[in-house]
């Protein structure tokens, strides 16, 4: 296998914490009548499902499950078979975990779109949100050079 791909699916790894951790958004209200905003709030995925956890169970355990589980449970099955301690027949259950990884970027997205249309404060994108959307276009982009090398066999 491509050391190259090696290298980059281990870095994943790593990186994924890294972006659940780092902020993806800065929300803040008006201020009364104040031009300016007060108080804004960095989210992460982290936080974000901690505020979930306390008000919708469910929805927690569906962004939980996007967000964390499904991406890292793709990179490292990837990492296996890169290793050769996973057979390549389980490379299309793993695209299948990176395109749920991808409806995660989609809900921030939307949350975005929502919130800005609100007008009543603002939403600001944070280092965090590419990161955490490199990497699931890297894990993608990883996925399919691997699915290529083993229909080159």
């Amino acid at each position: 296998m491509n050391l190259f791909l090696k290298i980059a699916n281990l870095s994943l790894i790593v990186l994924f914490p890294i972006a659940w951790f780092a902020p993806m958004l800065r929300a803040g209200v008006l201020g009364g009548m104040m031009p300016y905003f007060f108080d804004l709030n960095e989210i992460s995925v982290i936080t974000g499902l901690q505020s979930l956890w306390e008000s919708d169970v469910f929805l927690a355990l569906l962004v939980t499950f996007f967000a964390i589980f499904a991406p890292y449970m793709k990179t490292i099955g990837l990492a296996l078979i890169h290793f050769h301690l996973l057979h390549r027949k389980v490379l299309p259950v793993l695209h299948w975990l990176g395109r749920l990884a991808m409806a995660d970027i989609f809900l921030i997205a939307l949350y975005l779109v929502v919130a800005k249309g609100i007008g009543v404060g603002t939403v600001e994108t944070a280092w965090g949100l590419y990161l955490f959307t490199g990497c699931i276009l890297t894990s993608l982009a990883i996925s399919f050079a691997t699915e290529r090398k083993r229909s080159a066999h």
